[in-house]
């Protein structure tokens, strides 16, 4: 199949965009010079100086002042739905665009941006501006009046938190900047937002189209810089009322303690590592198409991605084998070629890391099939099935985010459960079975944010998403979402 072609439109974004967008206009970083890289070339597609600690306390200092006085929070909130809907379809119009520049810039699979980063994202716009208006609170009758006879009339109200700090990772770039940016938007708060140095292109195409749409300059900022600097001085500023990160647990707990020490709101969306239970009475052949799709879905980038199986033994011959076959026949190759199920990953570092995790597997003793080869250059690497691997090796334990897939036989579903359970993360979890019945029992056993049957991966803009011990705090989409960008303020009125 034939590579797509890049739109002219792609390539002026590169001519008018800067690390900064503050105050409605783009500008330039102070910082040291970021090169941003095609994973699938290794070329540099841009330089992007990043934003320095002062740059930062401007774009905090515009979104602070637009948020006091309330340009935005202050608009009734049908206008902001109307404004966050039409935000929704230019991302939608420039759909094409996005989508090739996500796949330039992180080196997905252009069907997947086009349909995930893109279609998801503009489904998910759609979702968070109809709640705008639908920002409720309670009327409460008063169960111990302090005053004998008094009367009173009591009600809470939700107020946005104020300015946001939105800190999006490179896995779905896009994406996952609007589940932060959208709710904090919709609920009446002022954003920065801080994406990944490694693919910072469309976030700054977002801020771009929301000033279109008719959000107020100052509303929605953007600084590019790394975690250590640009991050740290963001999260840091005392402004800055609530913190949203999705990334590393490590990162994550970095940053909520340094929320924390000013008792500044906070949500994290972590690690996982997720498992699957594959039941002796599952069909092998008619599961191992949705197990493949879930681990190696964006080249295994995804937080919630299958990374480990544990199967009753009658299955396990059958299912290996499928899973054998369905690696082994994986494309692998660039993004802009729609044909290819493999693409490369994110930068040359995380592909070293990923490659070292395969290599400490095989050096404990476990069975590596790999897939086909990826080309030369570029930051490939081939889909992996892990076999053997013991319970404690790192590879059962830990966050790889790349094409790989451990499958471990156990005696029965009591083992199974153990070993799903023994994890610092609890993300997501699928089980896969015909009997309902014994699945339902399984579910509330399984310590994880999100449970599927029969399928997984799968994300809706009403279903709560986020995970249990490591895995995070708070959730994205549904009214969760909105909530998280809100205070409740208690009124109690006598009369």
């Amino acid at each position: 199949m034939t590579s797509v072609s890049l739109l002219p439109a792609v390539e002026s974004v590169f001519g008018r965009i800067g690390s900064l967008f503050i105050d409605g206009a783009f500008s330039a970083g102070a910082g040291e010079a970021l090169k941003i890289i095609d994973p699938a070339t290794e070329d540099v597609i841009a330089a992007l100086p990043e934003a320095t600690g002062s740059q930062v306390d401007a774009a905090v200092a515009s979104a602070d002042a637009a948020f006091r006085d309330k340009r935005w929070s202050g608009l009734r909130p049908a206008d902001r739905e109307r404004i966050l809907f039409r935000f929704a379809e230019l991302v939608e119009r420039d759909g094409e665009v996005l989508a090739q520049l996500e796949t330039l810039n992180q080196g997905k699979s252009i069907n997947i941006a086009r349909m995930v980063d893109v279609g998801a994202s503009v489904e998910y716009m759609r979702y968070i501006a109809g709640l705008a208006t639908k920002i409720t609170g309670l009327t409460l009758d008063m169960s111990i009046p302090i005053i004998p006879g008094g009367r009173y009339h009591a009600y809470t109200r939700a107020e946005p938190v104020g300015v946001v700090a939105a800190i999006a990772p490179w896995n779905f770039p896009m994406m996952i900047a609007l589940w932060k940016v959208m709710p904090a938007l919709a609920a009446g708060c002022t954003v920065v937002l801080k994406p990944s140095e490694f693919t910072p292109v469309t976030a700054l195409v977002l801020a771009e189209l929301a000033i279109e749409a008719g959000v107020p300059a100052g509303v929605f900022n953007v600084v590019v810089g790394r975690g250590t600097t640009t991050g740290t001085a963001l999260v840091q500023n005392p402004a800055i009322a609530k913190v949203s990160f999705t990334g590393s647990t490590r990162t994550g707990k970095a940053i909520g303690h340094q929320a924390l020490d000013r008792m500044a709101r906070f949500s994290l969306e972590l690690g996982g590592k997720n498992p699957a239970l594959v039941l002796a009475d599952a069909d092998p052949a008619k599961i191992i198409p949705g197990l493949a799709a879930a681990a190696f879905l964006n080249s295994g980038q995804v937080c919630a991605a299958l990374s480990r199986i544990y199967v009753e033994r009658p299955a396990y011959d059958g299912l290996i084998e499928g899973l054998r076959q369905a690696v082994g026949s994986m494309t692998i190759g660039s993004g802009r070629d729609p044909s290819m199920q493999i693409n490369p990953l994110v930068s040359a570092q995380h592909q070293n890391a990923v490659l070292l995790n395969i290599a400490r597997a095989e050096q404990g003793g476990a069975h590596v099939f790999r897939g086909q080869t990826g080309p030369k250059q570029g930051f490939y690497v081939s889909p992996a099935l892990v076999t053997g691997a013991a319970a404690d090796a790192m590879i059962q334990r830990e966050e790889v985010f790349g094409p790989v897939l451990s499958v471990t036989p156990v005696d029965d579903i009591e083992e199974a459960i153990r070993l799903a359970n023994d994890s610092p993360y609890g993300l997501a979890a699928s089980i896969w079975s015909n009997d309902l019945g014994r699945t339902m029992d399984l579910i509330p056993r399984i310590e994880a944010g999100t449970v599927y049957v029969n399928t997984h991966v799968p994300v809706d803009p009403n279903l709560p998403f986020g995970g249990y011990k490591q895995s995070g705090l708070g959730r994205d989409f549904g009214p969760d979402a909105l909530a998280a960008y809100t205070e409740t303020k208690s009124v109690c009125v006598a009369y």
